[in-house]
């Protein structure tokens, strides 16, 4: 346990000191809007409104295309680069961020569908005002180093909670499983993400080509991969779920219980769910970073605990799995990272639609839960309806293989008993 507890804390100073360094890096980017050519976000907001209303003036003139690239102007040189979108996550609410940029989207839409200026017009004063109202929520706040401090944890623990419980969960199924050995295989495919996530978020700030469409395919793309072999994972853990049939499956193994590509696949889901997380928490530092002058000894200190926090969630997961039995372990296992492929599906979805590769269809009245990947939309509800279908439909199969396993072990083991101890052994 002393190792464990250990290694926690080196993992909490390592992540400490990467984000920080990242976040010292990516800071002046983000920081523009607050800085040299804009003295506030309201100068911001003022911009991408002149901005969107010369893309309906083009609208009128029955050019749809070049119309769209104008708002795309707005959207991708504004209120991404500049970081609007980040403070505003940061500051004030996930939902206000998706409530801008569903508007985002909806101006696109209609534009490109050929809908009358009317329409356009209408969703592009609806947008106006909410940039205008974020921008004078934003320019009117003044971080108290107690605030910055509770922004910074939230920040880290909304961020970093998701892929802590992947890890966890993963890294304890291989510990219970026998196969301990295959943790530092994790261990590394998580590191190799935070290392990717730090080169990612440095380069979205350097290089203004991945500023755009092509960063949010991309990280689109990354999530629903996430998804797939999350899916993947959780109906395999769910057909071991039997004790029987997993005593069959170890008996039937290498010395180290797992294939060297199993082991690797979960390394890749451990890597996939940090690299999730791992660019857009440092650019949220950076944000952060910008809109609270001054308080960058409460920032750090936040984000220092919540990773202390965050390795404890680590390591009650890790040492809770020793003392639930095999059988209810895997199938809780399994249902947690079923749980995070539907929340993956709903996040994956929405980025795709920021990218344009996805249109949007609004639904009033659902709420935003970020947590759950929860957003009003019909495209992302419906992906994740169709993914915890076939999470439903993958459990039930592997309960069904374990089940069939475990009969197949009892018959075995039945017939090589012997005749005499048969008789001996009957009623």
């Amino acid at each position: 346990m002393g190792r464990l507890v250990r290694a926690a804390g080196l993992l909490a100073l390592a992540g400490t000191v990467i984000v920080g360094l990242a976040t010292s890096i990516a800071a002046p980017a983000v920081a523009a809007a607050a800085e040299g050519e804009h003295s506030s976000w309201g100068e911001v907001a003022q911009e991408m409104g002149e901005i969107l209303d010369g893309a309906y003036a083009t609208y009128t003139t029955g050019d749809a295309t070049a119309a769209k690239d104008e708002v795309d102007v707005a959207y991708y040189g504004y209120y991404e680069k500049l970081g609007f979108e980040k403070v505003v996550m940061a500051h004030v609410s996930g939902a206000a961020a998706t409530e801008a940029e569903y508007e985002f989207g909806l101006i696109k839409k209609a534009m490109l569908a050929g809908e009358p200026d009317t329409v356009v017009r209408s969703h592009v004063d609806t947008l106006n005002a909410i940039l205008v109202d974020q921008a004078q929520q934003l320019d009117g706040s003044s971080d108290s180093p107690i605030a910055a401090l509770g922004k910074s944890l939230i920040i880290i623990l909304r961020e970093g909670f998701e892929a802590i419980l992947v890890v966890g969960a993963i890294v304890a199924y291989l510990v219970k499983s026998g196969n301990r050995p295959k943790v530092r295989t994790v261990y590394v495919g998580a590191g190799i993400a935070l290392l990717a996530s730090v080169g990612l978020a440095v380069a979205v700030n350097a290089l203004t080509g991945l500023a755009g469409a092509n960063q949010e395919i991309i990280e689109g793309v990354t999530v629903l991969l996430a998804v797939a072999m999350l899916v993947w994972v959780s109906n395999w853990i769910a057909s071991k779920a039997d004790a029987a049939a997993w005593t069959g499956y170890i008996r039937g193994q290498t010395q180290a219980s797992l294939t060297s590509g199993s082991a690797i696949s979960l390394a890749f889901v451990a890597f996939l769910a940090v690299f999730r997380e791992g660019a857009e928490t440092i650019l949220f530092y950076a944000a952060l970073r910008s809109q609270s002058s001054g308080q960058d000894t409460m920032i750090w200190a936040g984000l220092a605990v919540g990773i202390v926090l965050l390795a404890g969630v680590y390591l009650a997961i890790r040492f809770l799995a020793i003392r639930i039995p095999t059988g209810p372990f895997f199938i809780a296992t399994s249902g947690l990272l079923a749980i995070m492929a539907v929340a993956f599906a709903g996040s994956g979805i929405k980025e795709l639609q920021e990218g344009g590769a996805i249109q949007i269809t609004p639904l009033p009245g659902v709420p935003t839960v970020d947590l759950l990947g929860i957003y009003p939309s019909a495209e992302t509800l419906a992906t994740q309806a169709g993914v915890l279908a076939l999470v439903v439909a993958g459990f039930w199969l592997g309960l069904r293989k374990a089940r069939r396993a475990r009969d197949g072990i009892v018959r075995n083991e039945t017939q090589e008993v012997s005749p005499d101890k048969q008789l001996e052994t009957a009623p």
